[in-house]
């Protein structure tokens, strides 16, 4: 049985965003192409309506990527143990009001038990100190098996 690994919404937004000048982003997207195309294959990708939600935000012609690259993953709907989850993730400070969809992220990608949450979101999710106290706050609720990674952390 393969892996599941949650894909959020950086890892399409870098995949469908036209190549950057900046070294950084050029080789983040890089990164991500190499493991769409060669490593997703050995996990289940999966997706919430929150990724949804958010690949259709901005430019039409990314949009329209964020599409199709959203049909190469099963996608599943939100439900109250996903929001509940998420608000608890916020009412204890790890991540901010203004994150909430990244909590939903995390939410989702641990109730599914997901092996991985993949993202590029250094910000509120990848984020080393915020990373601990996600999973010691997902460890008290009984959800222990989703680990946050790059795309990089799985090639």
């Amino acid at each position: 049985m393969k892996q599941r690994v949650y894909i959020e919404t950086t890892v399409l937004s870098y995949l469908a965003a036209k190549p950057s000048k900046d070294a950084v982003t050029a080789g983040r997207q890089v990164l991500r192409r190499r493991w769409w195309d060669s490593e997703r294959s050995k996990y289940e990708p999966v997706v919430s309506e929150a990724v949804e939600v958010e690949c259709e935000r901005r430019d039409h012609q990314a949009v329209g990527i964020r599409r199709s690259l959203l049909q190469q993953a099963s996608l599943f709907p939100p439900d109250r143990e996903i929001l509940d989850l998420a608000k608890v993730l916020i009412a204890s400070g790890a991540i901010p009001e203004k994150a909430r969809p990244d909590a939903v992220h995390i939410a989702a990608a641990s109730v599914a038990r997901c092996d991985f949450l993949l993202t590029w979101n250094f910000r509120h999710i990848a984020n080393v100190r915020i990373r601990r106290e996600v999973e010691t706050i997902l460890a008290k609720h009984g959800y222990t098996k989703t680990k946050i990674c790059t795309p990089e952390e799985l090639i």
